[in-house]
């Protein structure tokens, strides 16, 4: 597991240091926004498919025929469920990062790899593009979450 704890002592221990107060600091901001991130963290997991569902919409809206731009309209159920699949993969993802504080495992698993797999399969990054920008903008304070967590969310 990768935190902002973790990071630090690692990077520490890797140079044969000992923690400096920038690194000591870069943790105490971390553990102060914690209550915050584990708000945001507790909603997105009561809601994964509402939220998925939602970008999913956003996608199919600015992009009629799907992710690859080659899809027939009679396959859209199935490239739609596909779709809400992964959204739902990267909120599980987000909701990782933000209750370990860190956004490594998203880097790692999500942006890097994904990358060359819509590249293989022709997808547009495009439309997913347009899904994270409906799940970034769809939250509101303090109706949804407070400032504090959506702002750490929105982070994320």
């Amino acid at each position: 597991m990768k935190s902002v704890l973790t990071t630090v002592i690692g990077a520490a221990d890797s140079g044969s240091r000992f923690p400096t107060s920038s690194d000591l600091e870069s943790v105490q901001g971390s553990l102060q926004r914690a209550a915050a991130r584990l708000e945001a963290a507790e909603k997105i997991a009561q809601n994964y498919d509402a939220i998925a569902q939602r970008a999913v919409d956003a996608v199919y809206t600015q992009y009629p025929n799907g992710a690859t731009g080659r899809q027939p309209r009679q396959c859209a159920t199935e490239g739609k469920e596909k779709c809400k699949r992964d959204f739902v993969h990267y909120l599980r993802l987000i909701n990782y990062s933000l209750v370990v504080g860190g956004t490594g495992p998203l880097d790692e698993l999500a942006i890097n790899g994904q990358r060359e797999v819509y590249k293989a399969l022709s997808i547009d990054p495009g439309t997913y593009v347009a899904g994270f920008t409906q799940m970034r903008n769809d939250g509101c304070a303090p109706r949804d979450l407070s400032p504090q967590a959506l702002t750490e969310y929105n982070a994320a």
